[in-house]
């Protein structure tokens, strides 16, 4: 799934090519929404919220795109082959001198601007780890919310209404750095190591906004040895509303299911 750094340079590769400009079509196949709306209308904005991809217009609408696992945008001059199968295009944006696709994304929205503040999932996101500056204290204040006390903390850094941004490649890379158990319990870490992820969060999330790329210590890396101390690397089906591959090294970070 793309995380909020691939959102990111997302919104900025597109930036230059929509915003300013006038819609000239506009085509979202069922069940799509009237992205017709949009025709005539001018891009005013094209920015990342978390793992959202937010398109604000000068008409007061504004588009939602969620790229969940598989999904895309690309941008092609007028006439240009695209890369993937039309069919696969969920949204289709037209402007003077570029076409924007989205493909393969199972979230395409429609909506008023000013409802963006009561939406049922942008209204409820945590602190956006990669828009200075970070309020530090709500995104811990969020973690430290009693309702994921007995949460593990790989899961509690996915949830977006705490900290919005991170996905499941970043989550396992700070819990490696920090040295700390995927499946420890939110309520048995102190304040200062929730700290420390939510600022290595923030660093890998920048450097994969800057660079595109970021690093994966342990992620995919299962039967292999850890780079920083050589024990295997082991790999878990983290329970979880969506559940994610989890990976972490059983010296450096001592499952504490096992008293190890």
């Amino acid at each position: 799934m793309p995380e909020g750094d691939t959102l990111v340079r997302t919104a900025a590769g597109l930036r230059p090519y929509l915003v300013g400009r006038t819609v000239t079509a506009a085509k979202a196949p069922p069940p799509g929404p009237q992205v017709e709306r949009v025709v005539g209308a001018t891009v005013t904005a094209v920015e990342a919220m978390g793992k959202n991809l937010l398109i604000r217009f000068d008409n007061g609408l504004e588009l939602r795109t969620h790229l969940r696992m598989l999904g895309s945008w690309h941008r092609y001059r007028p006439g240009e082959r695209w890369r993937r199968p039309p069919a696969r295009a969920r949204l289709i944006l037209e402007v003077p001198g570029s076409v924007a696709v989205c493909f393969d994304a199972p979230v395409v929205e429609l909506f008023e601007q000013r409802a963006e503040a009561i939406h049922p999932s942008l209204s409820k996101l945590g602190p956006d780890l990669l828009k200075p500056p970070v309020d530090k204290d709500e995104a811990l204040r969020r973690l430290r919310d009693p309702s994921r006390a007995d949460t593990d903390i790989a899961v509690a850094l996915l949830d977006q209404r705490a900290l919005a941004g991170i996905g499941n490649e970043v989550k396992n890379e700070v819990l490696w750095q920090a040295k700390v158990s995927p499946f420890t319990k939110v309520a048995a870490l102190d304040d200062g190591v929730l700290r420390e992820l939510i600022d290595r969060a923030i660093e890998v999330l920048r450097q994969g906004a800057e660079t595109g790329r970021r690093p994966q210590s342990v992620y995919g890396r299962t039967g292999r040895p850890c780079p920083r101390c050589g024990a295997i690397v082991r790999m878990e089906h983290h329970r979880s509303e969506l559940p994610r591959l989890t990976y972490w090294c059983p010296r450096c970070q001592p499952d504490p299911r096992r008293g190890t």
